[in-house]
């Protein structure tokens, strides 16, 4: 004899009821934005990328294909995480955080590979991704469970909280330092401090960060402990006339292309600057400077507009939680998002030193974009589940 369990017609109804109920509470205004980033974001890497040699843009390069595989693989794993509910995710921050920092401390060892002048990368033969992506989606999910879950008979988090969750930003901060990669500890302290602030903490710590964050820029300067080359960055954010041909380079020709976009552009994929290879990394860390000449003021403009619906659509669903935990989420996300495409688009009009930071959702890459769009997810499950917001 044998038994067979499974779901009944009316609990099968109510799943499906409850799947088709969580998709309409999804936040489409946020999709759609980051959507069209993404979309905006796979021409200009195709226009970046094409042959020097004269070849139109149906000749898609490899850079392309793999962009358009890494972004259906991040959508993916995007939308699996907005379906979860995300107090389910808090259980496993633990798992991510360790996992990311295992990730770092790899990195360090003969796995990691130099590129670009930073060990960030763990090669295995044809695959390879940067931890430090990653860590920031573990330390948004460990400071959110650490500051937004206070103890029975508190209502904000407390001293032993704060260095909790100091301890937990130390150790990837420090071994992101050691790659060395300045962009992304600025990153990470940047996502600690806008949570921090967000939580509720005693307002001594919050000050207490910003003038430990001012006493180690003004150490580092004063005791020489930046490398030539950061040196060579920050001289040429004060003047990028003053060595074009050297340390001024990069900053010089990304002027350059975005001041010859004018209005309106010089058109998708035809881009003298773009595609005489005048700017380096423009794929990836200058993307800006592609939509600056190719689509002028209106398409760099209306980029920027869309990312101002990307923050301004997470901030909102992180004003309409009951819940700290779920607010912090979407705080930490917002800073990360926010600080890192103003650095990158400080960098291609030249107001921002050089810090190899990608365009979130528009630059190339494969680990950046899975840990942009997964963030993403956390968001999106938030916003499915508490609707305190319009």
């Amino acid at each position: 004899m044998s038994t067979h369990v499974g779901v009944s017609g009316p609990s099968r109804a109510r799943i499906g009821r409850s799947a088709a109920g969580a998709a309409r509470r999804l936040d489409w205004t946020l999709i759609g934005a980051a959507l069209a980033l993404c979309a905006v974001g796979s021409l200009l890497v195709w226009s970046a990328t094409l042959p020097g040699d004269g070849s139109g843009p149906l000749e898609a390069t490899g850079h392309v294909r793999r962009h358009l595989a890494h972004l259906a693989v991040a959508w993916a794993l995007c939308l699996a995480v907005a379906s979860v509910d995300y107090r389910a995710v808090r259980a496993y921050a633990h798992l991510v955080y360790g996992a990311t920092v295992v990730a770092l401390i790899l990195v360090l060892t003969p796995l990691g590979a130099v590129i670009n002048g930073s060990r960030g990368w763990i090669v295995l033969g044809g695959f390879q991704f940067q931890p430090s992506e990653l860590a920031k989606v573990g330390l948004v999910l460990m400071m959110a469970t650490l500051l937004g879950e206070p103890r029975d008979g508190e209502t904000k988090p407390m001293t032993r909280d704060v260095l909790y969750a100091l301890l937990v930003l130390a150790l990837p901060l420090a071994l992101v330092l050691l790659q060395p990669d300045l962009g992304t500890t600025l990153v990470l302290g940047v996502i600690f401090l806008g949570m921090l602030t967000m939580s509720g903490a005693p307002i001594v710590w919050v000050a207490g960060m910003l003038a430990c964050g001012v006493a180690t820029g003004v150490a580092v300067w004063w005791f020489d402990l930046l490398e030539p080359y950061q040196l060579d960055r920050l001289a040429t954010l004060m003047d990028p006339s003053a060595d074009p041909q050297g340390a001024g380079y990069n900053s010089a020709q990304a002027l350059i292309a975005v001041g010859s976009g004018g209005f309106d552009g010089t058109g998708l994929f035809q881009g003298e600057q773009t595609h005489g290879r005048f700017v380096p990394e423009q794929h990836t860390d200058f993307i800006f400077t592609v939509a600056g000449e190719e689509l002028g003021f209106v398409g760099a403009g209306a980029m920027i507009v869309l990312f101002a619906v990307v923050f301004w659509r997470i901030l909102r669903i992180a004003q309409g939680c009951d819940q700290p935990y779920p607010r912090l989420l979407c705080v930490g996300v917002a800073a990360w998002f926010a600080f890192q495409s103003f650095i990158n688009i400080g960098m291609g009009l030249g107001i921002m030193p050089v810090t190899g930071l990608p365009l979130p959702f528009v630059s190339y890459g494969g680990t950046a974009i899975v840990a942009n769009l997964v963030a993403l997810g956390l968001v999106l499950a938030v916003s499915s589940r508490d609707r305190g917001f319009e």
